[in-house]
């Protein structure tokens, strides 16, 4: 299915031309219509809730059911398929693992695609190729919806808190017409560009941010074998000009924040292999770009290390805990 996508890919430049946007923007403004959310783990659940806690109903859908339950008990109306969720709602926010998933949930079978609304607006919040989502934007158009990008950042507590950053890859009228709806979820809403630059700015974000992980995890194992306290040393950090994100917001060593994966196993979060796969699409355009990215391609070689040896469901912080048995604690 992505290969015949990718023969029309010479249709992006041209996405959405022939969209109502008048229809678009009118839906975006109506006051509390439907939504549909397909996609609800550890991201997704927390971003549907938000979208209840602000009025608007909630058709949702996710290929396990069991993570409806608590959706449903909050008033959300549970579907069996994204393609019944396209038929009751023309606003529909996707958050998926990966780009098999996406493809599968727009143009599969009981995809998106199969019942769309003419004028639909079809927000996808999943961290996926860039190329994979051009390809959606075309296969979107076809269909007289409007296709766009917009990954998040801030993790599974911003999530929570409705304070995550939304990358949009989009036109600007596209843009404007979801702005307000993605508001409800994050405390800021960027328009990168046209549809897969809002993939290209997550996937930067996301190659520093494991990278600072690493860093951090290194310097706070160095400091405790040097006879330091975890939590003097993050506190000296956090002063000076080694303050990162993963050392002041997430740290890795257990312990030493409340409320982090660090200090519940490593459970919930963003799993090692969810961000091995990020690393992955960051090597990939690296390459087709042709840029040098030495400490990324290192960085996702240790997450896919830490994949095979146990780590994948564990959060990405936890490379803090591969590093100490590597050296044999």
């Amino acid at each position: 299915m992505a290969a015949a996508l990718r023969g029309s890919r010479y249709l992006v430049g041209r996405c959405c031309r022939h969209v109502d946007f008048a229809l678009v923007s009118t839906r975006s403004m109506a006051s509390k219509t439907q939504v549909g959310f397909v996609g609800l783990g550890n991201m997704g659940n927390p971003m549907a809730k938000n979208l209840l806690k602000h009025g608007y109903p909630v058709i949702a859908t996710d290929v396990f059911p069991e993570s409806c339950k608590e959706l449903q008990e909050l008033g959300a109306q549970i579907v069996d398929n994204p393609a019944e969720v396209a038929d009751k709602a023309d606003r529909i926010i996707t958050m998926l693992p990966s780009s098999p998933n996406v493809i599968e949930v727009y143009t599969g079978p009981n995809g998106i695609l199969k019942k769309v609304k003419k004028g639909s607006l079809l927000i996808d919040s999943s961290t996926i190729d860039p190329a994979v989502s051009k390809e959606m934007a075309a296969a979107a158009e076809k269909m007289g919806a409007v296709f766009m990008d917009a990954p998040v950042s801030g993790g599974v507590g911003a999530a929570s808190s409705g304070k995550l950053t939304f990358m949009v890859g989009a036109a600007e009228e596209e843009f404007t017409a979801a702005k307000e709806l993605l508001s409800c979820m994050g405390a800021n809403v960027v328009h990168c560009g046209q549809v897969g630059t809002g993939q290209a700015a997550k996937i930067c974000n996301n190659m520093l941010l494991a990278i600072g992980m690493i860093g951090t995890s290194e310097t706070m194992n160095l400091g405790i074998r040097l006879g330091l306290d975890p939590k003097l040393l993050a506190k000296i950090l956090n002063m000076s000009s080694g303050r990162c994100w993963s050392s002041d917001t997430y740290n890795p060593v257990p312990g030493v924040m409340e409320g982090v994966p660090s200090g519940n196993n490593y459970q919930g979060g963003f799993a090692s292999q969810l961000m091995a796969k990020d690393l992955g699409l960051a090597q990939n355009t690296a390459t087709n770009t042709k840029t040098p990215v030495p400490l990324g391609s290192l960085t996702h070689q240790i997450y896919r290390m830490m994949c095979a040896r146990g780590y994948a469901a564990k959060d990405f912080s936890s490379v803090f805990q591969f590093l100490r048995e590597e050296e044999g604690q």
